[in-house]
């Protein structure tokens, strides 16, 4: 006997299993394959797909902690592949974006919490007790480490890692460790990086560039005028630039 309360207005797919005590609201869209823990609250709005595991607890799509949120409809959405583990807040977008993302492949630790209009890419590990404020974006394959909070609008780069219990307010740049207090740049994420097969050759360039970023004699703007003379800007060159010259916070310093 199941003892949860699921929705006839829910669109569940095939293969769904359903533990006791969880609650499934009307306006929920789950994919196949999905298997949703004991005491789960699963809110209007939420837009799951398939073969994602939620762990015991877990509140999907609950309302943003927004003051300007006044009940517009509005959605989480989280990829194929993820897992969300025990007692995670997911909450879902405001009018500001009308979403908050969760991409595929995913691992959301326990007690994690993702805000409203927050946009989490593919492969991304948010450790236990990291807290996303609203308006946090995450690129793909980054690591952020346990405890750690980030601060609204604050923008994290692919392939980057975060020490546990770091203070993010201001962007993380692409393919670097970040750690310390205040949070500084530390070197490149070496093992994620060589983890995804990236050549030697390009892990080289990517300290190369980042060595002109923060060790040489320009300040940060004048290091991207001398990457854009001195180098071609494709590939990771190019998305380091491009990720640095749209920062509306600023990046971390090496100091």
């Amino acid at each position: 006997m199941n003892f949860s309360e699921i929705s006839p207005q829910a669109k569940i797919g095939k293969n769904v299993t359903i533990g006791n005590f969880s609650l499934i609201k009307d306006d929920v869209v789950i994919g196949n394959n999905v298997v949703i823990g004991s005491n789960v609250l699963i809110d209007n709005g939420a837009r799951i797909g398939n073969n994602v595991y939620i762990h015991h607890g877990a509140v999907i799509s609950s309302i943003p902690q927004d003051l300007k949120y006044k009940g517009e409809e509005t959605t989480l959405e989280i990829g194929d592949g993820t897992v969300v583990r025990e007692y995670a807040t997911l909450n879902k977008g405001t009018a500001y974006s009308r979403k908050t993302i969760i991409g595929t492949n995913c691992l959301i630790m326990a007690y994690a919490h993702v805000a409203h209009d927050c946009i989490i890419g593919n492969n991304v590990i948010l450790a236990n007790g990291v807290n996303l404020a609203g308006h946090v974006f995450i690129d793909d394959h980054a690591v952020v480490g346990g405890l750690s909070g980030v601060h609204q609008f604050c923008r994290i780069g692919k392939h980057s890692i975060i020490a546990f219990h770091s203070r993010v307010v201001k962007d993380v740049p692409p393919y670097i460790t970040a750690g310390s207090y205040p949070l500084k740049y530390e070197g490149l994420n070496l093992v994620g990086l060589k983890r995804r097969n990236f050549s030697s050759e390009t892990i080289n360039t990517i300290k190369e560039i980042y060595d002109i970023i923060y060790k040489s004699k320009y300040n940060i703007g004048d290091a991207l005028e001398y990457i854009k003379k001195n180098y071609q800007l494709e590939n990771e060159i190019k998305e380091i630039v491009e990720f640095i010259e749209t920062s509306n916070r600023g990046i971390i310093l090496d100091r």
